[in-house]
């Protein structure tokens, strides 16, 4: 952890970006969520950010990163491998690990992809659902040139409620690739074609 901090230290000290953190989150698990997502650049600084304030994190990363000669690195910088081919029972794994007592904090990045899309994924609000564990919105801003925390949340289960607060966090934040941002929002947020509104129903 020391060796985190110090290269994070290094990294905050040459880039031209700032680190600016809002509060810590503070029960030593919990979700934290990195957008927007529109670079692979978004990795290096959330990994600066967290390893900066001590984090013990994991992330999700495509499984074929992890094979070959430097599948090793992913898995030591907190990579779990997932095959998307094959994504049944992943968040129930994630959850299971929760509850056994496994500490650490989850990158998300529920844009799940650097190009423009219509929603987020929702893995991550079901399994804060699931396991009680906070929401972290961890950012980075190209506008301000700054990147850190922001609020540590709790979802109530209600899906747009618990989204306007992530809508409203996000509003004026812009990645590094502006035009390829996806607005916070969730599938179970929009009515179905007959009118029936999925989080109301």
């Amino acid at each position: 952890m020391r060796l985190r901090r110090a290269l994070a230290r290094v990294f905050w000290t040459l880039s031209r970006w700032r680190l600016r953190t809002q509060s810590l989150p503070d029960e030593g698990a919990g979700i934290l969520i990195g957008a927007p997502h529109t670079s692979n650049w978004d990795f290096v600084f959330m990994l600066a950010v967290c390893w900066h304030h001590g984090l013990n994190v994991r992330y999700l990363g495509k499984h074929t990163l992890f094979t070959g000669p430097f599948g090793w690195v992913m898995r030591a910088l907190g990579g779990i491998p997932v095959d998307r081919r094959n994504p049944a029972g992943l968040v129930d794994d994630l959850v299971e690990r929760v509850r056994k007592g496994e500490l650490f904090y989850l990158v998300v990045t529920p844009e799940g992809t650097r190009s423009k899309g219509t929603y987020w994924k929702s893995g991550f609000h079901r399994i804060a659902l699931d396991t009680g564990l906070p929401v972290t919105l961890g950012y980075l801003d190209r506008t301000t040139m700054t990147s850190g925390l922001g609020p540590t949340l709790r979802m109530t289960g209600d899906v747009r409620a618990d989204m306007d607060k992530v809508r409203e966090f996000y509003a004026d934040k812009a990645g590094f690739n502006p035009e390829l941002r996806t607005e916070p929002r969730l599938r179970d947020e929009d009515p179905l074609p007959d009118g029936t509104d999925l989080d109301r129903a």
